[in-house]
């Protein structure tokens, strides 16, 4: 998962809209909008902040290596129903983008066979 992605995933978690994230943050929404789009890449002071708002250490933020947000969350001292909903909120999130790159996939599988059907009556 990358840095973006693991913001607005915490971000998410958390239950806060973008503008309540970028107030906390002490930053626009707009410059919080595009780190959370992947257009800015935070210097490290913002990266510590990040981290320090969503409750992880920065170097979780930046392991792109086998380290996802779940584990994150599921590392933090909790009591068993805090990380049993905070894992069940990942985890729904993590399916619904799953499901979202399989129609896509789909999709592109379709066009191209139609690509290929064209181009098989046009030689």
């Amino acid at each position: 998962m990358q840095f973006h992605e693991k913001i607005t995933s915490l971000r998410k978690e958390k239950g806060w809209k973008q503008e309540e994230a970028a107030e906390m943050l002490q930053m626009s929404l707009h410059g919080y909008a595009n780190i959370e789009r992947g257009e800015t890449d935070p210097r490290k002071s913002r990266i510590e902040q990040l981290a320090q708002l969503f409750g992880v250490e920065p170097k979780d933020l930046m392991d792109t290596e086998g380290k996802n947000v779940l584990n994150n969350i599921l590392s933090e001292e909790c009591s068993f129903s805090n990380c049993f909903n905070s894992s069940n909120k990942n985890l729904e999130h993590e399916l619904e983008k799953s499901q979202l790159i399989v129609e896509q996939q789909a999709k592109e599988i379709a066009y191209l066979k139609e690509i290929i059907e064209l181009m098989k009556k046009n030689v």
